[in-house]
């Protein structure tokens, strides 16, 4: 951006120290609110330095052969501006520093007096402007990870708050902002990405209502914030510069001190602690902006197109708007132009505000930027004749008085409980003394009581004693007479009894051992009957047990026959292609796989479902693996799985993977259960009987792709009934299917993937009908990775599957995000381009459009789907 400036008289800009205060539009005074504390302003002129590059390489190439375009003469704070050899403008500023001054020397001129008025509870603003690649951003935004010497005014400014304030009283927050194409951002936060401006009705401050407002309370904490928020800040590659700022960043500091004031009474004396703590605290808020404008450039020199085109317009644009703001306050004139562009709006307080502004513009030495130059050197010249009134803002902090008071109402809240607690105690002490007393004479009186009745007691029953003596003793003379004249009597009577029941005991016992005698007879024949019966039945068993075995020896060679030529048939299928001509003699191959179905339906026709099915309980592991081969074949025909299911079949394939450790026979076992899951009323059974648990314990332990494959071919075709999803998913079906793609055969991935769209799809068809509303079971189980990672396969089968399953998985909104943050809207958006099948890629066109979260998305990265 070019500003036609000019100046006065020979070039050479005085120092003004005598200009008047400037009224406009964009000045304005803190109006007084309740508990606020103002003080007289004062008027303070834009303060503005000049800071030179030293030459780059690309200069000291190109410009070897011309001198500098300037002049500095530091100790006289001038600058000359070449026009040729032999002419030359002279320009007065505040300060010149040369290519040779330290980052600290430039913080110290430049920004460290607007840092201590912020400190006194003044507003400042440190602002740097210049052309692009003149170092704007190395002079604020330095952070000085690897040499802190070369720390910008940015991280120094923040290292002299924090030495500066208390942290148990003030407080510092910090935002910070980029302006980029007319659009304020959040850098610390970049969903915030379209900031409003407003204007506080009763002091007239310009505050971002949405911005981020984050607390800090040292300065590694401060330097991680800049360090994100120059992360999020928009920068490209022109000709002027590699890291050209493409917009202008804007760092705000609040800050807030506490001011410890002396309370004297009118005569001198202080006054009393009442007074001096009913006293509100006075608080200081200051806020220090500092402002890295972006560069102002020329098109043609800088080589911008397409979009930074478009960026360069717009910074010109807000820069232009910025000096005709300059030039109005410069002039005097009625009408200030804030309102022409944002940046103007955000800088309202810093040019003829209530601010102290503090300006560094920095310019280059090559005459080839000559009229860059001239028109930075202009633009300081102008704004050096800016003055703003400086105004302090102090507060009452109501806010602390009340949390004062609020302790001083507990502390004598707690003291008057204290001296209520004494009283009780008191009193209780002198009750509990008065009960002691009581208690000690009622004790004392029932004592005597207890005394007198047991010596009472005691004579009573030394009377009764006596008494029951003299009865005793005349009780036994009259019995030992009554004894001596019965006694013989007793005697016979007893004997008489006892023989009376000995005779009674002896007939009994002799009709007893007849009545034993006759069972006994009885028995014997019932016993010689059963004996017979018993033998004839044995002879039986033995000729039905000799009759079975030469059925099963039967049986044993027929299933080896059939595995030995189901064997052949599959040596000559895989070789065919080598020793057959594929024109003249394809019906040799064809016809042994016909013959051995024809020989294993001769066989189910001839012995029968359920013997074949008791020979998978044979000891000879040849004979039970040829019996799962017989019954495998059998369920892969549909009019077999009832016959199979009814005659106990799917019990016995399930109890295999417990009962046998033979990988053969748990291929087969797969096999054959993935046929029978091809029948919805048998998927269900599988289920209730644990099948989905056996499967994965099977496959975790099994290393066969051809033993992996059959397993997840069953659980693949249970992922397609909607019944069974949760299910399925509760006893580690998805967990197996995940595990298995350890194997990376194609034929075991491409089995998975068909699975995990089955899942995909039975999930999208229930959100639709409103039955599900959580994230996707998928996800959960951390399935996208792999989807993700195996959606542009280079074997169809697989890709075709998982571009399937993520299409589906789209269709639910509450998936969306996981899917973003995963990476599958890229392979989305590629398949609704690039995918072969129509109608799948009509399907990820359809989602991406139907989806909010994808579109805002979409739109955030410029993208178009299809």
């Amino acid at each position: 951006m070019n500003h036609s400036y000019k100046s006065s008289g020979n070039g050479v800009k005085s120092n003004n120290n005598n200009n008047k205060s400037i009224s406009s539009s964009s000045s304005f005074s803190s109006s007084s609110t309740s508990g606020f504390k103002s003080k007289p302003a004062f008027s303070g002129r834009v303060r503005v330095a000049v800071r030179l590059r030293p030459r780059n390489s690309e200069e000291l190439t190109t410009d070897a052969d011309f001198a500098d375009c300037v002049e500095l003469q530091p100790e006289l704070k001038r600058l000359k501006l070449r026009r040729n050899n032999w002419d030359s403008d002279t320009f007065e500023f505040d300060e010149v520093l040369t290519e040779f001054a330290s980052q600290k020397r430039v913080y110290e001129v430049v920004a460290k007096p607007v840092v201590e008025s912020v400190l006194d509870g003044y507003n400042g603003t440190v602002m740097a402007y210049g052309q692009t690649g003149t170092g704007k951003t190395y002079t604020l935004g330095r952070l000085g990870d690897e040499d802190t010497s070369a720390r910008g005014i940015m991280v120094r400014a923040m290292e002299d708050i924090f030495a500066e304030i208390s942290p148990e009283t003030d407080s510092i927050s910090v935002s910070y902002l980029q302006l980029y194409m007319e659009t304020i951002q959040d850098l610390l936060d970049p969903t915030n990405d379209n900031l409003s401006i407003s204007e506080d009705p009763k002091s007239g401050d310009i505050t971002l209502p949405g911005a981020s407002l984050i607390e800090v309370r040292d300065q590694p904490s401060f330097v991680e914030l800049l360090r994100l928020g120059e992360a999020h800040r928009f920068a490209a590659n022109t000709k002027l510069n590699t890291e050209s700022s493409r917009s202008h960043a804007i760092l705000m500091v609040h800050v807030k001190r506490s001011v410890k004031e002396s309370i004297s009474g009118e005569n001198g004396s202080s006054k009393s602690h009442t007074s001096r703590t009913m006293k509100p605290p006075i608080v200081r808020k200051g806020k220090l902006i500092v402002v890295d404008l972006a560069g102002s450039e020329r098109i043609d020199k800088s080589g911008s197109e397409g979009h930074t085109l478009e960026e360069a317009k717009s910074i010109n644009l807000s820069l232009s708007a910025l000096g005709k703001c300059i030039n109005a306050l410069a002039e005097n004139s009625p009408h200030v132009p804030v309102r022409d562009s944002k940046l103007t709006r955000l800088l309202r307080d810093s040019f003829g505000g209530t601010a102290r502004t503090s300006l560094v513009i920095t310019i280059g030495p090559s005459p080839r930027h000559r009229g860059e130059t001239s028109s930075t050197i202009m633009f300081g010249q102008r704004a050096m004749k800016v003055e703003n009134m400086l105004k302090i803002k102090e507060e009452f902090d109501y806010k602390s008085l009340a949390r004062k008071l609020d302790v001083q109402v507990e502390s004598l809240i707690a003291e008057h409980e204290r001296q209520q607690k004494a009283y009780k105690d008191e009193v209780a002490k002198i009750s509990l003394e008065a009960k002691k007393r009581i208690s000690e004479a009622e004790k004392s009186y029932t004592d005597s009581l207890e005394k007198e009745r047991l010596k009472y007691q005691r004579d009573c029953m030394e009377s009764i004693k006596k008494l029951e003596t003299q009865l005793a003793v005349k009780k036994s003379k009259d019995e030992s007479l009554h004894k001596t004249s019965n006694g013989e009597l007793i005697e016979v009577k007893k004997k008489l009894h006892n023989e009376t029941l000995l005779r009674k005991a002896a007939e009994e016992e002799v009709k007893n051992l007849q009545n034993q005698v006759l069972q006994w007879k009885r028995s014997e024949a019932a016993v010689n009957a059963e004996m017979l019966k018993l033998r004839k039945m044995l002879e039986d068993e033995v000729h039905q047990r000799e009759k079975r075995e030469e059925e099963i020896s039967m049986l044993q060679n027929q299933l080896l026959q059939i595995s030995f030529d189901a064997d052949e048939t599959r040596k000559q299928l895989e070789i065919g292609d080598h020793s057959v001509d594929m024109t003249g003699d394809m019906g040799s191959l064809i016809s042994p796989v016909r013959q051995e179905k024809g020989n294993v339906a001769k066989l189910f026709e001839q012995v029968g479902l359920q013997k074949i099915l008791s020979l998978l309980e044979a000891d000879d592991p040849d004979v039970r693996i040829h019996a799962v081969k017989v019954i495998a074949n059998l369920a892969a025909e549909a009019n077999n799985q009832e016959k199979i299911v009814e005659a106990g079949g799917l019990t016995s394939l399930l109890s295999l993977f417990t009962t046998s450790e033979d990988e053969n026979i748990h291929r087969v076992a797969a096999g054959a259960i993935a046929n029978l899951a091809m029948n919805e009323t048998n998927q269900e059974l599988i289920m209730s009987q644990g099948g989905i648990s056996l499967l994965a314990m099977t496959a975790e332990n099994a290393d066969d792709p051809q033993t992996l494959r059959m397993i997840a071919g069953a659980i693949a075709n249970l992922c397609g009934n909607d019944k069974l999803q949760l299910m399925l998913r509760a006893e580690g079906g998805i967990k197996a299917l995940l595990g298995m793609v350890r194997c990376r055969h194609p034929d075991v991935l491409a089995q998975v993937a068909r699975g995990i769209a089955n899942f995909a799809k039975c999930e999208s068809r229930a959100s639709t009908q409103g039955i599900k509303s959580g994230k996707s079971l998928l996800i959960e189980d951390g399935a996208l990775p792999w989807i993700v990672k195996n959606a542009n396969n280079e074997a169809s089968t697989i890709r075709r599957h998982i571009e399937l399953a993520l299409c589906h998985m789209a269709q639910h909104e509450v998936n969306a995000k996981d899917m973003i943050s995963g990476g599958a809207l890229w392979e989305l958006v590629r398949i609704s381009r690039d995918c072969s099948r129509e109608d799948i890629k009509i399907l990820a066109r359809r989602t991406l459009s139907s989806s909010p979260t994808f579109q805002v998305e979409l739109k955030r990265l410029r993208l178009n789907a299809g």
